[in-house]
Order: C-alpha cells, then structure tokens, then sequence
C-alpha cells in the first residue's frame, strides 16, 4: 500500500551524519503525493535535446557517409559509387606510388601525385614511352596505357615528353593488387629477394633504372591507415561467416541467466553455495588447461620466444603457441583463484548473512516479475542513444568539403597553399612553379559551420553520456520503487500496488525527470573530462614530458575515483528520490548519511552481497566464454567440421564473452537494485522501528532474525577492534 499524502520527509541532518530517523506512523513506502523535483534540470535537459535534434538535422544535411566508404581521386570525386561518372571504377590509382614516401602523407594523409578512378589495376610493367613506341606496330598497349591517364586524355598523337610533362597519364606502370580499393605494387617475396611482378628493378618511365625497394616504401607510407582498414575488413568477414553462432552464444547465456536466476529466487540458498563451488572450479580446470598447453609446447621450435621479443601481432593464435603466453595465463588464473579463496574464508559467516538478503531480493522479484524483462527497454533505450551518437558522429565527421593544395616534387613558395582546380592552370601559381599540382587533400572548410565542427563533436559525446546515463538512472529508479514498495508493505504481497512497477515508472518519469537529468548530468561532465584526459594521453605517448605524464595519470586516476564514487552516491540517491521524492541534493545527502550511520552494515551485508551476484556474472560468462573457445578453435571433435573458418578466431570469442556478461549483467543488476534498496530500506526501517507491537519491523521475520543477529555481531566485533 503506498504511503499517505501527509507522510514526512526525512528530518534535516543535525549531527556529523544526520539525525536518524524517527518513527512515523504514518510513513507506509514509497511517498504518493509528491511534487516535480529539480525543474530547472528538466528544463535543460529537454533544451539540451532540442539542441541535439537540431546538430543532428544540421549533421544529416551536410555531412556524407560515402567519404568513409569509398577512396577519393584527386579531384574529390568518389571511386565506384554508383549514379557517377566513376560508377564502373571502383579502384584508386597513385600516378606514382614512389611519392607517397614523401613525408606530406603523414603531415596531410595525402599522396602528392595524381590519382584516379579506374575500373582495374595495372597488371604489367610498361611505360608510356614504350606503349607510344609499340603501338605503332598496331600492339595495342597505348590503349591499355589510356585507361590509367587523365579522363580528359584523348590526343594519342601527342609526343610523350609532352604528355609526362602535363601530368596527362603517369610514366610507368607496374603490377598492382587492389587493397582496399587502393592499386598497391604486388608485392611477393622469393628466398628472401622482394620482387614486384616477379621484377627486381624496373623502368621508372623517364630513362632510369630503379629497384623495387622503391616501390615498397612508397606502398608502406600509402599504406599507413589501409592496413588499419584491412585488419577491420578481415573482422567484418569474420562476422559475416560467423554472426549466427555469435546469436546462438548469446541466446546460451540469455537462457543460462534466465535458469540461473530463476533458481536463484526458488534455491537462493542452495544456488549461491553451488555457485561458489563452480567458479572455483572452472578457474581451477583453466588452471589446468594452461598447465597442459605450457608442458605440451616444451621443446617445441618458436615457443621459447617471449611476447617482448614478439611484439603485437594481429593474428592471436600466434601467441598461443608461445609457452609464455600459456604461463602468464596461469598465474592470473592462479592469483585470482587465491583471492577469490581466501575471501571467502575471510567472509564465510558474512556469506550466510548475505544469502538471507539474496533470498529476500528473490521474494520481492518473485512478486515483481515485471521486473527481470525491464532491463530490455533500459537496454533498447540506451542502444538508441549509442546509434544517435554514432550516425551524428559519422555525419559530422564526413560534413567537410574538398579542400584542394599545391604539391610540388622541388621547392615552392605556394606549396601546401589551397588553391582551386578549376582556375589553378591559369593562376600565376604555374608561372612561378611550373611543376605545381593542384590536388585534392582532404575534407575541411572554412566557414562558420566548419570552424565549430569540433565543438559539435563534443556536444555529440556530452549529450550521449547525458542521455545514456540518464536511462539508466531511470531505470535504476523505477526498479528502486517497486522493491521499495514490496518492503514497505506490511502484509506481503497484499499490502503492495497492483501494478508497483508501472506506478514507480510513471512517477519517476512525472515527478523527477529533473532530479534523474541532475544526476545525470554531473557523472556525464565527470566521463567527459575523463574522454579528454584519454585523448591527451594518447596525444602525448611520444612526448618525453615525464611531469606532464606524471600529472596525466594522477588526474586519470583521481577522476576514475570520482566517476566510482558519483555512480555509487547516485544509485543510492535514485532509491531515496523513489522512496521520499525529494530533490536529488536531499536526496543524495541523506541516502550518504544513512550509509555513514550504518558503515559496518554497508561493508558486511551490502558489498558482501554484490560479490556474491559478481561471482554469478563470472561463472556465466567464463562458461559461455569457454565453450566458445573449444568450438571456434575447433576443438570440440564432434562439431569440429561445423565451425566457419575465421581469420581471426578471437573475434566471435571476445563478442561472445562481452555480450554474454552484459546480459549478465542486466540479469543481475536487477538483483543488485533490489538488494540495494532492501538494504536502505533496512537501515531505515531499523531506525523508525523497533520490532515491538506498538513499532514493529517491515522486515520479513526470517530476514530479521539473521540480519539483527549478523549486525550485532558485526558491531560488537567492531568495537573490541577499537
């Protein structure tokens, strides 16, 4: 039954950690009438979302996805999209590849040649000179030779010195693969010897002869962010082959979950103790495993090599066979087995005390059902707000027009200057350095809208931070209602509302939209600043600056502290706001204040317990995580033929364990709301009341019986250590 409309607050805070409460007859749960909250943050959070709709639109309107998608010739235009001249010509061509060695590609990300669309790559070394020599013997290689030149070129007859010194059509050509869409040398190598279309030296087109080296380094500079892109290529093939086994991982652990917490609320007692013994016991058979694969490799060739010597390397079954790999695997296993021991012999008669909550979290979720599908429209509400944040991101990031600068091979005075194509032949540019190109370089601007382009970036993120932890607050509050609402009746469950989630839905979302964007707001400025300190980090790994380092990881350090500290005292003030409805600074003062006055219960009951669910997740997902292993690596004999192959094995095993411990964890985290908000509600309740006739516990009798005999010892044992 929900409480009373003349029900009180709690009392202002007199002492070093408030007053505690005192008995009100007339408090009965969860406060019913109550006022809107906090209505200032409302006010600007939906001002906030008007403005993120707008970016968007502004976002959607100018920015271009293809840019991501597909290379861009020299003149911006796109490489194969479909609806353009280029439509057929899906691959880029560097004129010469040698220049891409040039430092400018790392400075601008650009080639300083030429580079063109065409509908295939180079297969043969031939220079132009030698197609225009030959085909006048009717051999057709000038017309071959075309298809790599200017779209514009169509004067056959003119003379080749000409030609090169217009930049019509490159000097050379020389057998190329497509890597992603980019024509790159075909590289091969044959007893150590580097060869490019089985060649060592080949004809530059303007009368020297020049080693294939040449070409390589020019193919490893044009090529610094296409292995990046390649690596992400073999990934999304992966996927491709292996998303359905990916689901079928994920609906185990879905269904493992569901069966495990279902247990949980009939066997809690049972459940907790098994679970106990199988976390011990999966760790201890990795341990083994680990052992087995360690003594296997012993005498092998290469396994001796450390992962020093070996440095990174994109395929991970390399490491797999290094014996250093499989011992370091063992020790962490080994050290987090001890740990995970000796806690629970430190903790045993805490572990008892902690089953009687779990076991009444079970009763309250027994009578809340509605509860363990709520974390789906959390889920679906923050999957939203990361596919808003990611389509403005790429928007923004593609909004740029093409930016056009000089590229000279010898010294200029307007080289790196912008410059436009269309009237650059004509420009005193030419005159003065006749060499120059006009090219295309990137994608940037130069109005308004450009200029500020970063600061809509970090709005995109500050918005998606706000918005994400806003959902989550909103259903840590709606959950912290219900359950309160269940404690708070007498007569369990018919002193509780017919609906209790629904209710504590509607009054969160009515009445304290402002306190849950309050919240909200300062963990989203406290993520923010930690992203820049990242990004600065990152920025600075190749500086020498020790202090600046130094200081860097000191405010990274101190702001994770923070971000911890602001989760824990919000989830906590959620579950006053759904009690009392008061505004979120009261809110978050006396739910801190109530843990203050009872320390020694927050660190027996409360954390004791929250070990205890986290042991849950890590049996779940270490179960998930190892049976996905022995099929994607083809161990499992009887299935063995029906796993995909994979260039990277890792990838569906690492999608696997992720998405398994989220579900997991929406799974629990409905357990660990509940608990929490019984233990507040606990706290409270042993300050209002007494357990006499005339002041009597909400507390369930078996619930009481452990958890006042467990305190009491608790605090007896405190103070003979003081």
């Amino acid at each position: 039954m929900e409480g009373e409309p003349n029900s009180k607050e709690p009392d202002d805070a007199d002492g070093p950690h408030g007053t505690p409460q005192k008995y009100d007859p007339t408090f009965k749960g969860p406060i019913y009438d109550r006022g809107c909250t906090d209505i200032i943050c409302c006010i600007l959070l939906l001002v906030a979302i008007v403005g993120y709709v707008a970016v968007g639109v502004v976002a959607w309107t100018q920015g271009d996805p293809r840019k991501v998608i597909y290379p861009t010739d020299s003149r911006g235009q796109f490489c194969g999209q479909k609806g353009t001249p280029n439509e057929n010509k899906p691959f880029l061509f560097y004129f010469n590849i040698m220049k891409c060695a040039s430092p400018l590609v790392l400075l601008e990300f650009q080639c300083p040649t030429t580079q063109i669309c065409v509908s295939k790559c180079p297969d043969r070394y031939l220079t132009y000179l030698q197609a225009h020599t030959t085909d006048l013997m009717a051999s057709g290689d000038l017309k071959y030779y075309q298809q790599f030149c200017l779209p514009e070129f169509k004067d056959l007859r003119k003379s080749p010195p000409q030609v090169l010194k217009d930049g019509d059509c490159p000097a050379m050509l020389t057998p190329s693969k497509p890597l992603a869409r980019r024509c790159l040398p075909a590289i091969s190598a044959k007893k150590g010897v580097i060869m490019v279309g089985n060649e060592t030296t080949f004809n530059d087109g303007r009368g020297k002869t020049r080693n294939v080296t040449d070409l390589v380094e020019g193919a490893k500079k044009a090529n610094v962010v296409l292995e990046a892109r390649q690596v992400a290529m073999k990934i999304f093939e992966d996927y491709t082959v292996s998303w359905y086994w990916i689901i079928i991982g994920l609906v185990i652990a879905m269904v493992v979950s569901l069966i495990f917490i279902v247990l949980l609320r009939f066997l809690a007692g049972i459940m907790v103790w098994v679970m106990i013994v199988l976390v011990i016991l999966v760790l201890g058979y990795g341990i083994f495993h680990c052992y087995m694969e360690y003594a296997q490799l012993k005498g092998q060739a290469g396994s001796d090599v450390t992962l020093s010597e070996l440095g990174f390397q994109t395929d991970l079954r390399v490491y797999l066979h290094l014996r250093q790999t499989w011992l370091a695997f063992m020790i962490i296993l080994c050290i987090v087995e001890v740990i995970i021991i000796l806690l629970l012999i430190f903790l045993r008669k805490r572990i008892l005390i902690a089953i009687a909550l779990i076991k009444e979290a079970s009763r309250a979720i027994g009578h809340v059902m509605t509860s363990l599908l709520f974390p789906l429209c959390t889920f679906f509400l923050v999957c939203l707000c990361i596919a808003y944040w990611a389509s403005t991101a790429v928007f923004l990031s593609t909004s740029n027009e093409a930016i056009y600068k000089v590229f000279n091979e010898t010294e200029c005075a307007y080289a790196g200057k912008t410059c436009n194509p269309e009237t650059f032949n004509t420009s005193n540019i030419t005159k003065q350095c006749p060499d120059a190109r006009c090219l295309f370089a990137f994608y940037g601007g130069e109005t308004a809208y450009h200029k500020y382009l970063i600061i809509f970036q970090i709005y995109n993120v500050f918005m998606f931070f706000w918005l994400a932890n806003f959902v989550i607050a909103l259903g840590q509050v709606t959950l912290a209602g219900a359950f309160a609402s269940y404690y708070w009746a007498f007569k369990k469950p018919d002193d509780m509302p017919a609906f209790p989630l629904f209710s504590s839905f509607g009054r969160a979302l009515r009445y304290h939209t402002g306190s849950l964007a309050f919240g909200s707001l300062i963990l989203a400025i406290v993520q923010v600043i930690r992203v820049i300190l990242e990004y600065l980090d990152h920025r600075l790994k190749a500086a020498d600056n020790k202090f600046a380092k130094f200081l860097l990881v000191c405010l990274k350090c101190c702001f994770w502290c923070l971000e911890k500290f602001i989760k824990f005292l919000n989830r906590n003030a959620y579950i006053m706001i759904a009690i009392y409805g008061t505004n979120f600074c009261t809110s978050a003062r006396n739910a801190f204040f109530l843990l203050m006055r009872n320390i020694i219960r927050v660190a027996v009951l409360d954390k004791v317990t929250d070990f205890l669910l986290f042991l849950g997740k890590l049996l779940i997902v270490g179960s998930v995580g190892i049976l996905a292993f022995f099929f994607f690596t083809h161990k499992i004999k009887v299935i063995q033929d029906t796993a995909p192959p994979l260039n990277y094995y890792w990838v569906p095993i690492l999608t696997v364990i992720v998405g398994s411990y989220l579900i997991a964890h929406g799974f629990f985290s409905v357990y660990a709301m509940c608990v929490d908000t019984l233990f507040l509600c606990f706290c409270e309740d042993l300050e209002r009341n007494d357990g006499s006739p005339e002041r009597p516990y909400y507390m369930s009798p078996a619930l009481s019986e452990i958890l006042l005999k467990g305190s009491l010892e608790s605090s007896k044992s405190a103070e003979s250590q003081e």
